[in-house]
């Protein structure tokens, strides 16, 4: 945690080139650009990509290559010009929380979560060139993270995760993206590195503005977003202003327990991802993976998933549905759906929920238990609420919130985990550009 916080407040003392905000002030340099498809007036730097997708009715970039409606706005954070045309961006944000989860399974627990994400990119014209990369200093933590009832996914010291939230690794990306003009309007891009996310599903939670305050992952984690960590991704599209059409070939095996290391990249999955942005407030996926054994616990069972998600964005609501299928094999279909919103009521308080829904046969993992392999359907309904405030002038803003979760499931599983089981969580959050 020391080490994300001086990361961020080292930023302070560099004097930023320019900063995400609201208006037109052109004395920051900026580009004022209006689209004539999209009727929207957007303020771009010089290679300041995600803005000028924008601009171009593309909608925005998401986690990996996935897309989001252009009204989400491009990402806050600090960006520089260190010289020859390249553009710098840096965004970061520590979380401090505390969740208690009630019931014979539930636990509590105080905990840090961190990211920080580093873009350096550069227009040759005619041609894009940009290197990701974001961290994590959550491997601090023990390796069984934190509680978060009836989620189940990954491993740790040797035994399947179920009612816990892994941590994420230190390596959060490390990738390339090359985009190249072919047509106006149209480009054809290459993606890849030793860390990264395949086009498989939606962009991750922590990416999408529907759950932007939120501060619990969801339970359906490991249906739509678990591959965005993945160690060895390669893909390549076709992007227009409405569409985009992608395939990768990616390792399909989720990350170990142990996340300070870069585990050996391999390509056995592959994976094909459609995107729609018909509006500059819509946007809408449709995928399909295949994974090779992705499952430490579940030896040669492989896993075809399907996705599919609806995107809405119009600067003051953000919101998101989606339903994921995976298919084992061997093994039964498990599917599950999610519905989630953030809405800003004023510059400082937003009101943000999820409901999900997921089938899960892992909850009994012990292969001894009568109901080991047995699949449930459970709900979780969540609701919360944020305050937030820039501090000063400075580029970090604080977040202050809140949230409370119930659940509806099955009368079996009552002796495992009360009749009633409930939670909350509550956090605050320096964020740097955001």
């Amino acid at each position: 945690m020391r080490v994300a916080i001086a990361a961020l407040l080292m930023t302070a003392s560099i004097p930023a080139v320019a900063q995400e905000h609201n208006g037109h002030d052109m004395s920051r340099m900026e580009q004022e650009t209006r689209d004539p498809l999209t009727d929207i007036w957007v303020d771009c730097m010089p290679g300041e990509f995600e803005c000028l997708d924008r601009m171009r009715g593309r909608g925005v970039s998401g986690s990996g290559t996935s897309r989001l409606p252009g009204e989400e706005g491009a990402m806050r954070g600090l960006h520089f010009m260190p010289g020859d045309d390249w553009m710098l961006m840096l965004h970061g944000d520590v979380s401090a929380k505390y969740t208690d989860h009630k019931g014979p399974r539930g636990d509590d627990k105080y905990y840090v979560t961190s990211m920080a994400m580093l873009t350096a990119s550069k227009d040759f014209g005619g041609a894009r060139l940009a290197f990701k990369s974001m961290f994590s200093l959550e491997p601090a933590m023990r390796h069984d993270g934190y509680p978060n009832l009836f989620a189940t996914g990954e491993v740790a010291y040797g035994q399947p995760l179920v009612d816990r939230q892994h941590p994420h690794d230190l390596f959060m990306e490390l990738a390339a993206r090359l985009d190249v003009d072919v047509a106006p309007g149209t480009s054809l891009f290459l993606y890849g590195g030793p860390v990264g996310e395949p086009a498989l599903g939606p962009s991750a939670f922590m990416h999408r503005g529907s759950a932007a305050n939120n501060p619990e992952p969801p339970i359906s984690h490991h249906w739509f977003d678990s591959t965005h960590i993945t160690y060895g991704v390669v893909t390549a599209g076709v992007s227009s202003r409405r569409w985009q059409i992608e395939a990768s070939t990616f390792r399909g095996r989720e990350p170990d327990e142990h996340r300070w290391n870069i585990e050996t990249p391999k390509l056995d999955s592959w994976s094909i991802r459609a995107t729609w942005n018909p509006t500059p407030r819509w946007s809408a996926h449709v995928s399909h993976g295949f994974l090779k054994q992705p499952e430490t616990t579940h030896v040669g069972e492989d896993e075809h998933r399907t996705t599919a998600s609806v995107h809405y964005a119009d600067g003051r609501l953000s919101a998101m549905a989606a339903f994921s299928a995976k298919n084992r094999d061997p093994g039964d279909t498990l599917t599950a759906w999610i519905a989630e919103a953030n809405y800003a009521l004023t510059a400082h308080h937003a009101l943000f929920g999820r409901i999900e829904n997921v089938k899960n046969a892992e909850l009994f993992p012990d292969h001894h238990d009568p109901l080991h392999d047995v699949a449930f359907r459970v709900t979780k309904l969540q609701a919360g609420y944020a305050w937030q405030t820039p501090l000063g002038s400075s580029p970090f803003r604080l977040t202050l919130g809140g949230s409370a979760n119930a659940y509806l499931k099955p009368a079996a599983l009552d002796a495992a985990y009360g009749k009633h089981p409930w939670g909350y969580t509550l956090f605050t959050r320096l964020s740097l550009g955001h």
